[in-house]
């Protein structure tokens, strides 16, 4: 298999979902406004850092779903579709995603943002496979407030894919992955083709030093 891998926020979108959502939470009146938005942006300063406790910040991104019925949350996916993410889409993203699909490549994103949050915009995008933070739902699938497993986060990212991998039994004979975080280099790392999209100074210095290449995908 050749496996073509993308980060989702601020790679495929102009901008991070999860923070969008937050931001989202804000505008819908479902959360204490100043106290929320004053949080999420201590949590995107720490993701950018480098330092983010992904368990703390998926608790507190989590949270205002609890309790809520699916109806509604649906209802709010869409309306944040239509006023949060397509706004933010890159048409650049979409043409690269197709130049692989025509190549017979297999389509995958990984992203640290939860599953509830991304897979709508990954579907969106026209690819089926995700590998996302996992919510813990209960057996109607509302969501209970903490995650499952492994998140999708830093080494996370290398965890998730390998027993995505093993469930698939297939070997990878090249791979490609396109991020733009400093907190995506273990995968970076690991790829045969590691590409740097619109990169934070950390990582366009790193991908500088070893040589990777740097894209942007919105000009």
């Amino acid at each position: 298999m050749k496996l073509a891998i993308f980060d989702l926020d601020n790679t495929l979108i102009g901008g991070d979902s999860d923070y969008e959502w937050g931001q989202f939470m804000v505008r819908k009146g479902v959360v204490d406004g100043e106290y929320y938005a004053r949080q999420n942006d201590a949590f995107y300063e720490d993701y950018k850092a480098g330092t983010l406790d992904i368990l703390a910040y998926q608790r507190f991104a989590l949270a205002p779903l609890v309790g809520q019925s699916l109806e509604t949350l649906a209802a709010w996916h869409a309306e944040f579709m239509q006023t949060s993410i397509i706004p933010i889409a890159l048409p650049k993203a979409r043409a690269l995603i197709e130049r692989h699909r025509l190549q017979g490549h297999h389509l995958l994103v990984i992203t640290a943002t939860n599953r509830f949050i991304t897979e709508p915009i990954v579907q969106w995008l026209g690819i089926d496979a995700l590998i996302a933070t996992e919510p813990e739902r209960d057996e109607l699938g509302h969501i209970l407030g903490d995650v499952v497993g492994v998140p999708s986060f830093q080494e996370g990212k290398i965890q998730r894919l390998e027993h995505w991998l093993s469930q698939q039994k297939v070997t990878v004979s090249e791979m490609w992955f396109y991020s733009d975080s400093r907190n995506d280099l273990p995968l970076l790392q690991r790829a045969n083709h590691p590409v740097a999209v619109d990169p934070d100074d950390f990582l366009r210095a790193e991908a500088s030093r070893l040589g990777w290449p740097v894209i942007s995908l919105r000009d």
